[in-house]
């Protein structure tokens, strides 16, 4: 067995799965299960794409709706995880050369959240998102990742959610 923290990628599908239980929700459950709790996660999310490398760093993420159109239940989901200054600090420092700025006004987007609460429902474990930089190619998204490995033996889950595509439809 590993003394190492897996890395885990989450499709995490349509909004509403955040208030469904279905194959995907039952799915993200066995896999929290099959493995030990970490101390903090690391989530990287396809809906946190901006022009610079940054790291959340508030003490209480706020809960971010980044979608419309749906019902207002989805609206009412909070996941109250705290952030993880210790954390966002780990991440700059492994990143070291790149830029990586601290953002205390972001928070959880639904690409993070809406896997996490059926993941780990008592949002008990802090919680930290890295932004994709879109100035950026996927090479130096590789690499990010390659420096960010020693987290995983600290204890850290390195998080990926997204989808190739969002069909809603579907």
């Amino acid at each position: 067995m590993s003394n190492s923290m897996p890395s885990v990628f989450f499709g995490h599908g349509n909004p509403m799965n955040a208030v469904q239980q279905n194959e995907f929700t039952n799915g993200w459950r066995r896999i929290a299960a099959s493995i030990l709790k970490p101390r903090a996660i690391l989530a990287i999310s396809a809906h946190w794409f901006l022009s610079a490398t940054a790291v959340t760093i508030a003490r209480a993420p706020r809960t971010i709706h980044d979608f419309g159109g749906f019902p207002a239940e989805l609206f009412r989901v909070q996941y109250p995880a705290p952030g993880d200054e210790w954390l966002a600090r780990r991440v700059r420092s492994l990143l070291h050369p790149y830029k990586v700025d601290f953002d205390d006004g972001w928070g959880f987007d639904h690409g993070t959240w809406s896997v996490l609460r059926h993941a780990y429902p008592n949002a008990d474990i802090p919680v930290v998102q890295l932004s994709i930089n879109e100035a950026h190619p996927a090479s130096f998204h590789f690499e990010l990742g390659r420096q960010l490995a020693p987290l995983r033996r600290e204890a850290v889950l390195v998080v990926g959610s997204g989808n190739i595509v969002h069909n809603l439809h579907a």
